[in-house]
């Protein structure tokens, strides 16, 4: 007796049966918002070669042009502006299926990126274990919100801190936050510094400086573009991009041979050879948001998202002082408006 017909409802009759990796799509869909393969290729952490293999590729399954390339653009072609939207609902749907299945439960541990050691993120995790012992939060100690955020949508890290407002709107449409702190903003300078002996540095005494930011660290982009404003129409200057140091040892080799000031946050931690000075005049505040992404469920955010709220209110740290500065955008995103 022959066998019975393929009737399965994911296969319609003289219909290939297809499969498309939503890696493609996330892909694609960053190349669409950068309108270029080497910045699109440096958020995804891929080599451009890999992004143009892989829009290629999806070029191939969907037998479609998305892109026209030429020496100096990348142009969308309305195949392209037809597929957006589909893909990001695919995205949205895969994102809320990862979380469903992700045995999202006390048992599961939650990884969480709390940049550096001392800061305000390390206060926020040591209040959740005490709220909710029966959580396993494991800390990671990476630094830069932008390279997490990527990590976050992958599902290879469950939340991050950092400035929210300074992620790319697509990244930030797939993600939750909450304000928990405006923490403000410092300088470290070598021990020798003409401006070391000061209590406090205004950002006045800062023209003429070259000031290192984390320009060129694709990890960092949403601290370098805080600098940016910060450092507009006052005279200072942004460091170029160097190797990123890692380590105390290595930070301290490395500042004392460029003898670049440092951006900092009041907190950051205190190394020998080097002073740490708040600035004034105005007070440049870091906004700093508990982030993670959309849909996920697990206890432990609850208790990140409590134990951030007990500190915000004990200590102050959602109020702004009267000379406190921060971009506008930044402003909407932690009146929760953006």
């Amino acid at each position: 007796m022959p066998a019975p017909a393929d009737r399965s409802p994911d296969r319609s009759p003289g219909l290939p049966h297809r499969h498309l990796d939503p890696r493609l799509l996330r892909g694609f869909l960053v190349v669409t918002e950068e309108l270029h393969f080497t910045r699109a290729a440096a958020r995804l952490y891929v080599a451009q070669q890999a992004l143009s293999r892989d829009i290629r590729r999806l070029e191939r399954e969907l037998g479609a042009e998305l892109f026209v390339r030429t020496t100096r653009q990348v142009t969308p072609t309305a195949d392209a502006e037809r597929l957006v939207p589909y893909a990001r609902r695919v995205l949205e749907a895969q994102d809320a299926l990862l979380s469903a299945f992700a045995g999202d439960g006390p048992e599961r541990p939650l990884l969480v990126d709390v940049n550096s050691p001392g800061l305000v993120s390390g206060r926020v995790l040591d209040r959740a274990r005490a709220l909710a012992p029966e959580c396993e939060l494991m800390a990671r100690f990476e630094s830069g919100l932008t390279g997490a955020a990527g990590e976050i949508l992958e599902g290879r890290l469950d939340a991050s801190f950092g400035r929210f407002a300074g992620l790319d709107p697509a990244v930030r449409a797939r993600l939750e936050q909450q304000p928990v702190r405006y923490e403000p903003m410092a300088v470290v300078l070598p021990e020798d510094h003409h401006l070391a002996g000061l209590d406090a540095v205004p950002l006045d005494a800062l023209a003429g400086e070259t000031v290192y930011a984390g320009a060129g660290n694709p990890r960092t982009r949403e601290w370098t573009d805080l600098a940016l404003h910060l450092f507009e129409g006052r005279g200072i200057a942004l460091a170029p991009p160097a190797p990123v140091a890692v380590g105390a040892d290595e930070f301290r080799r490395v500042m004392a041979k460029k003898r670049n000031p440092v951006l900092a946050v009041v907190d950051f931690p205190a190394m020998s050879e080097t002073v740490r000075k708040p600035l004034v005049g105005p007070v440049p505040l870091s906004p700093v948001s508990l982030v993670w992404r959309k849909g996920l469920v697990h206890p432990g955010i609850d208790a990140l998202r409590r134990a951030a709220g007990e500190l915000a209110a004990e200590e102050g740290w959602l109020r702004r002082p009267a000379d406190g500065w921060i971009p506008a955008s930044d402003e909407l995103v932690m009146e929760g408006q953006d």
